[in-house]
């Protein structure tokens, strides 16, 4: 991944979680609540959570897979994750954090059983790669889940394009002190393959069995799940 890509989350880090909160209208709790009902993750599942970030993915998979169960957040900036600990113990939860590279990750082939990423793969220097090691790492018949931002279609189409473009790099930039930073957020988001043509790279990657999608408010966001091979 670029250092420009890591310093810029890194110099967020600290209001990130706020402002993701804020611009969202807290909405994104809800998208990885069902990603994690997507991905099938049961009692006992090992998952390991790619571009955590501050772990609020890892956490709910970690609220599902209970004590039974592990969970293993990675991102490849270490200022982001060394805000997660905090979060998984002010829930009373167990969860472990690595600095890794979702590209190059280092784990022996089919170790969990989901491997999941949220709003991280579009900041990746190759999608196509990430999904692979994403799915090496996993036991076959188990499970790749993404969830990433997409182009809404219709009457939100505008409304989302007003706010993404201006209003979001405006409030983020004014919280966070990095308006640079919430100008390429929606940049990448509005210019990453959504959809069907996101599954095409999931078909490129040629590791699944099976790829489904499910579209969360109205397009904001997707869901990709894959059945590893």
């Amino acid at each position: 991944m670029s250092e420009k890509v890591r310093r810029m989350f890194a110099d967020i880090a600290e209001d990130y979680d706020r402002v993701n909160s804020i611009l969202s209208f807290g909405v994104h709790h809800g998208w990885r609540t069902r990603t994690v009902q997507l991905s099938g993750a049961q009692a006992g599942d090992h998952v390991l959570d790619c571009a955590t970030g501050t772990g609020d993915l890892a956490i709910q998979f970690k609220e599902k897979v209970g004590d039974s169960g592990y969970v293993l957040g990675t991102d490849f900036c270490k200022e982001m994750i060394e805000h997660a600990p905090e979060k998984v113990a002010e829930n009373n939860l167990e969860v472990d954090f690595e600095v890794a590279d979702a590209m190059n990750l280092p784990y022996e082939n089919d170790r969990f059983d989901i491997s999941s990423i949220a709003f991280g793969i579009r900041n990746v220097d190759d999608p196509v790669q990430a999904l692979k090691e994403m799915a090496r790492v996993v036991k076959p018949g188990g499970q790749v889940v993404v969830l990433e931002f997409g182009q809404p279609k219709g009457l939100i189409k505008y409304p989302y394009e007003l706010y993404s473009q201006y209003i979001m790099p405006t409030l983020g930039g004014w919280i966070s002190g990095n308006r640079e930073a919430y100008s390429y957020l929606p940049r990448t988001s509005a210019e990453f393959p959504a959809g069907n043509n996101f599954v095409e790279l999931m078909k490129e990657a040629g590791c699944f069995t099976s790829h489904m999608f499910e579209k969360l408010t109205a397009g904001i966001a997707y869901v990709y799940v894959g059945s590893v091979q």
